[in-house]
């Protein structure tokens, strides 16, 4: 899985003003972050608003974006939800043919226990066709995929060949480094402490600011992932505030700003989220000049 090694953007879904997805937005944004230099693309996650969209909506930002990415690079499709039958049955409903890998988060607001955890990746690993990251983010789950349930997964699983790391808490990433088999891919989610994590041993980032900044944000990445800490952490202090600010209200509605800024598509956002205030929008904008 060397081509998931490297900086993946979580790809937003772009609205117009009426709150219709935008489609020709979001062939923009992925030439804006391929022209970037990043690794691979991020179809359908967190930053995608993915939880408000139709399946109508979602099949037509996956067959966007694999027009738009013409093969260029390797897609991985966010596939996760706390229902564990509903996952199944999108899995066995959507043409997996075009992508890599699925992303998969683990079960939200249930609140299960880590053998709930094993059990519900389990029936995934077993009934899926395509190699498979599990996504930790307890921030948003209310529940941590603790370090022992990721590796007894990645011990008896072949297909789960990795894990997007979102605690932020780089004990827990360490732990995971440690004890992990050959081959499994430790991937941060979380922009602030991505240079740490590659520099002891991550495989890169499923990254938000990366879409915003994405030829510095893979740069750093990739020095990183060379040991060349002094010049990535040169980057990495550079674009801190951003980081800072992009998910100061929330995300996707920090990045969608930065991205209208750069005149990439609009800011728009579905509710239950809002758009960026004008304060933040304005600090965004500051940030921008001035960098």
């Amino acid at each position: 899985m060397n081509e998931l090694r490297g900086t993946g953007i979580a790809l937003v879904t772009p609205f117009d003003k009426t709150g219709r997805v935008d489609l020709q937005a979001l062939d923009s944004v992925v030439e804006h972050v391929i022209k970037g230099g990043v690794e691979y693309l991020v179809i359908l996650g967190t930053t995608g608003e993915s939880v408000t969209l139709s399946s109508a909506e979602k099949e037509l930002v996956i067959q966007q974006i694999i027009k738009s990415n013409n093969g260029r690079l390797p897609l991985v499709l966010g596939v996760g939800g706390n229902n564990t039958a509903a996952v199944l049955n999108t899995l066995e409903a959507t043409d997996l043919a075009p992508f890599t890998a699925i992303l998969s988060v683990s079960p939200a607001y249930n609140k299960p226990t880590q053998e709930g955890i094993y059990q519900h990746f389990k029936v995934i690993a077993e009934h899926s066709s395509k190699p498979i990251l599990l996504y930790n983010v307890p921030g948003r789950t209310a529940s941590n995929v603790e370090p022992e349930t990721v590796l007894r997964l990645a011990n008896d699983f072949e297909n789960i060949i990795g894990i997007k790391e979102a605690k932020g808490d780089m004990v827990q990433a360490l732990r995971l480094l440690k004890d992990r088999p050959k081959n499994f891919l430790v991937i941060s989610g979380d922009d602030m402490v991505t240079l740490p994590m590659v520099l002891a041993g991550g495989d890169g980032v499923i990254s938000v600011i990366g879409q915003g900044l994405p030829k510095d944000f893979s740069e750093m990445v990739r020095l990183g992932l060379k040991g060349a800490a002094e010049k990535a952490f040169a980057l990495h202090y550079q674009m801190m505030p951003s980081i800072d600010l992009i998910f100061e209200e929330g995300n996707p509605a920090g990045i969608k700003a930065m991205l209208a800024l750069k005149g990439v598509c609009e800011a728009h956002v579905r509710l239950p989220l809002v758009k960026a205030s004008p304060d933040l929008h304005a600090r965004l904008d500051h940030f921008l000049k001035r960098y």
